[in-house]
């Protein structure tokens, strides 16, 4: 298990409103520029006489693994509370791959309800909220399916010490999810400080399903937009922030391995073989994503490669992502989860810190990465098989899909400031400020 340890007292939790209230009890239906914040750090400094602490739980059913946050937040008095630390911790697969077996997932998930009590002082379990909330691995799945797994986990919620929400276990919808990536991030680099005048998009690329949220400088942004699921609102320091904000479903880098290769909600599973370019010729494998076990092979003509490989996963996102005209422009992005993932794969970034990459620098690894399997090479047939479908996808998303320019910089992290970069602190202040996100 890895402890992530905020130093002491970083971060100022800086949204304002009055705390809610939970009742427990109900079982929950499925929900159908990068700043320079030292000063803003600097300002920050431990109470002399912090009167309460409190905590919040927050499970990340996500669709190739669960993860759990467990936060400590520390309220002096009447001012505003600081987050103090977040244990983490991680396991695989997800519980939408226990479709057929609930039971198995409710076991996964007391198990990581171990953590929380270690962390959390027994005295503070019966007024310590803890939610699940899952992501594109459930919305995946058939609905009944799905329902069931989320009854299984509220069981174990109601029978663990901790206070259950009303609404604390549920499918979240994925703007939510592209919102909520975004107000954690924008808060971990200080970006949502009430003097802060920039703030930081984010790209998220999970199993299932991508988001991509920032806030648009140019009102076209909005009004050209697809639709009305491509704008999302919230409220903080009273005032409403409008964002652009998505999430394509299937089209998360699990999701669309499949999708290229035709066999993303394909039939006839037992006795189909799926084979893609994008794979090494030698490589003849089962493969299980969302509890479905695939047949997949590399091209049996030989013909892989770069070219056709990307001709393939064009099908996959030409036509299908949007392309907001302003991010052909300069505008600063965090990315994470598989993006930082495969970036380290490649060698791109080191794992422990991360780094900015530009988007070139996919293409140019995806090229190698493709060229060495072409050629037949032992280790990407025997580690990384889907190294070269994987950093192409990522180039064309990033390219055809977004839009963004060769020359955009990423900032790749998988932590900001010692916090995990997902969704889930942004989860955790919603429920505890109710940020009215709509």
């Amino acid at each position: 298990m890895r402890s992530d340890a905020v130093p002491t007292l970083l971060l100022l939790v800086l949204l304002a409103g009055p705390g809610r209230r939970a009742g427990a009890g109900r079982t929950p239906l499925l929900d159908a520029a990068y700043g320079n914040t030292a000063g803003f750090l600097a300002s920050l400094s431990r109470p002399a006489n912090a009167s309460r602490i409190f905590y919040g739980v927050m499970f990340d059913a996500g669709s190739t693994g669960t993860r759990i946050h467990v936060y400590t937040f520390i309220q002096q008095g009447a001012g505003l509370p600081v987050l103090d630390n977040e244990m983490f911790h991680s396991v695989k697969p997800g519980l939408s791959a226990y479709a057929d077996s609930p039971g198995t997932a409710a076991h996964t998930v007391r198990t990581l309800l171990k953590v929380a009590k270690k962390t959390v002082p027994r005295l503070e379990w019966k007024r310590t909220p803890v939610i699940l909330r899952a992501t594109a691995g459930f919305r995946l799945l058939a609905p009944d399916k799905a329902q069931a797994l989320l009854r299984q986990v509220a069981g174990v919620f109601e029978e663990s010490p901790f206070l259950l929400p009303d609404d604390g276990v549920s499918v979240m919808n994925g703007t939510n999810e592209g919102v909520l990536a975004w107000i954690t991030i924008n808060f971990l680099t200080g970006h949502l400080y009430a003097n802060a005048k920039n703030t930081v998009g984010i790209l998220d690329l999970g199993g299932g399903s991508t988001q991509i949220t920032f806030l648009p400088k140019l009102r076209k942004t909005i009004e050209g937009s697809p639709g009305a699921d491509f704008v999302a609102q919230f409220e903080v320091f009273n005032s409403s922030h409008e964002l652009y904000s998505h999430s394509y479903l299937g089209n998360g880098l699990m999701a669309a391995r499949l999708a290229t290769l035709g066999a993303l909600g394909a039939e006839g599973l037992e006795w189909r073989l799926f084979s893609s370019s994008c794979l090494p010729s030698k490589f003849s494998e089962e493969w299980t994503f969302g509890g479905l076990t695939y047949h997949l092979r590399g091209a049996s003509d030989g013909n892989g490669g770069y070219k056709p490989c990307y001709q393939e996963v064009l099908t996959v996102v030409q036509g299908v992502v949007h392309q907001p005209l302003e991010l052909r422009d300069a505008t600063a992005f965090y990315a994470f989860s598989y993006y930082f993932d495969r970036a380290v794969d490649a060698g791109l970034i080191d794992g422990a810190h991360g780094g900015a990459l530009e988007v070139r620098d996919f293409k140019k690894s995806a090229k190698e990465a493709c060229s060495e399997m072409a050629k037949g090479g032992g280790g990407v047939v025997s580690s990384k098989p889907f190294l070269c479908l994987d950093l192409t996808y990522i180039t064309c998303l990033l390219k055809e899909g977004f839009g963004f320019k060769e020359g955009t910089v990423l900032q790749l992290s998988k932590t900001v400031n010692h916090v995990e970069a997902s969704w889930a602190l942004g989860a955790m202040l919603d429920h505890f400020y109710n940020l009215k996100i709509h």
